[in-house]
């Protein structure tokens, strides 16, 4: 490990053991310019968050931290901080010079100011390249870079320590693949090539959706992750189209696919308003395509939870049923906007094995901030919305017949085992 990493991880615990906060770092992250790991309490030795800091010419080091309640914190620290603690300060960070956030933070002890970073701040935080944060009328520039990945690999940190324990503790930088009960292809055509012979060509569906007036589609990365020559897609009674992948997001599983814009017919608006635990879904996607219905499949429910499996933050757990070929599907609200793209079903046998119990109606979605990100980065000019009036599910379904395609390709084997 290099010197620098040492020291400052040092540096790190020893703002937090002075509070009687914290015990670490256990494990290795490291993405660019920050370096981190996972924690525990002082006081009991529990499991209480994962962290990762940079420090700047400024004088000045960034923490960003991740902890077991799901929340984010964003950490000023300096040596030459004379803070009381308990002191508050607000704070307002502005990101590339375009997006102004306040942000309130409390002297942890005194050489250390900590802030809740909300949604919207994280978003911004995220994709900036630049922070300049104004406090007391003083200012302080941060450039950021890697914080794309380091936000994924925090989330990894704590999801792997949750379910492990921290005597697991390891290199946390390697986003790990989603265990096995919530597999992504657990929901496309994947699962049926489990036994098929290595080297032979399989055929593979799942769907996808029109974001902008441009022809840009939205499907899950695993649909087309490993397709071998064309991949098609399928207006609901219309010709077929050839696309091609523009980009794609392994971490957060999205892709970006682009068709012809002559073949355009409407474009889905996402939700610009966060979704409620409670709030009524609507399901759209081709299940089993070839064995039921060649037309698409509608299904009904609720949003069950605000976070995934192990509480992974980027999904919402949904009720409405999803089968193989639903992934990559939009999720639409009772006003018939995109507030997730469907992602995963739970393995109900290796659940039913392992607790005695069948679950039920246990489903997975990526939230639109993670969507709106990934069309950000991608310069996509995509459609928000916040239509007031709600509509029947079959006026949804019949709105999203236009914008909704069935994704096909052929592809290995093996990738499809994967």
């Amino acid at each position: 490990m290099k010197p620098f990493v040492v020291a400052f991880l040092a540096f790190y615990a020893s703002f937090f053991s002075s509070a009687s906060f914290a015990a670490g770092p256990y494990g290795t992250l490291h993405t660019g310019n920050w370096n981190g790991g996972a924690y525990t309490n002082d006081n009991d030795g529990a499991f209480s968050h994962c962290a990762a800091g940079a420090s700047y010419a400024n004088g000045v080091s960034l923490i960003v931290t991740y902890n077991a309640k799901n929340e984010w914190l964003l950490g000023f620290a300096s040596s030459s901080f004379h803070l009381t603690k308990g002191q508050t300060f607000p704070i307002d960070v502005t990101f590339d010079g375009q997006t102004q956030v306040r942000l309130f933070a409390v002297a942890v002890n005194d050489q250390l100011l900590s802030a809740v970073l909300v949604p919207n701040a994280l978003r911004d935080f995220r994709k900036a390249s630049l922070m300049v944060a104004v406090t007391k009328g003083s200012a302080l520039q941060f450039s950021l870079t890697s914080t794309g990945t380091l936000l994924p690999a925090l989330i990894n940190c704590v999801t792997k320590v949750t379910a492990t324990g921290i005597g697991s503790a390891g290199d946390f930088t390697v986003i790990a693949k989603p265990p096995a009960s919530a597999k992504p292809g657990a929901t496309d055509s994947q699962s049926s090539a489990n036994n098929t012979a290595p080297g032979k060509l399989i055929g593979r569906s799942g769907t996808g959706f029109f974001v902008s007036q441009n022809g840009h589609i939205v499907t899950n990365n695993h649909v087309i992750d490993g397709c071998v020559g064309d991949i098609r897609g399928n207006l609901s009674g219309e010709s077929q189209l050839t696309l091609r992948v523009v980009s794609t997001d392994q971490i957060n599983d999205l892709a970006l696919l682009q068709a012809p814009t002559n073949s355009l017919k409407a474009v889905a608006s996402i939700r610009d308003r966060s979704i409620r635990s409670g709030d009524a879904v609507v399901a759209i996607g081709y299940p089993y395509h070839g064995l039921l219905t060649s037309d698409f499949t509608v299904t009904t429910g609720i949003v069950s939870s605000l976070s995934g499996l192990l509480n992974d933050t980027r999904h919402l757990q949904i009720s409405a049923a999803v089968q193989p070929g639903n992934s990559g599907g939009p999720l639409l609200d009772s006003k018939g906007q995109v507030v997730g793209v469907v992602s995963a079903k739970i393995d109900a046998i290796k659940i039913a094995n392992a607790t005695g119990n069948i679950p039920e109606n246990i489903n997975f979605a990526i939230k639109p901030g993670a969507l709106r990100d990934f069309l950000d980065n991608s310069a996509v000019a995509y459609q928000t919305s916040d239509n007031k009036t709600d509509l029947g599910t079959a006026d949804i379904a019949k709105n999203a017949r236009d914008f909704t395609l069935l994704i096909s390709c052929m592809a290995a084997s093996e990738k499809a085992k994967k």
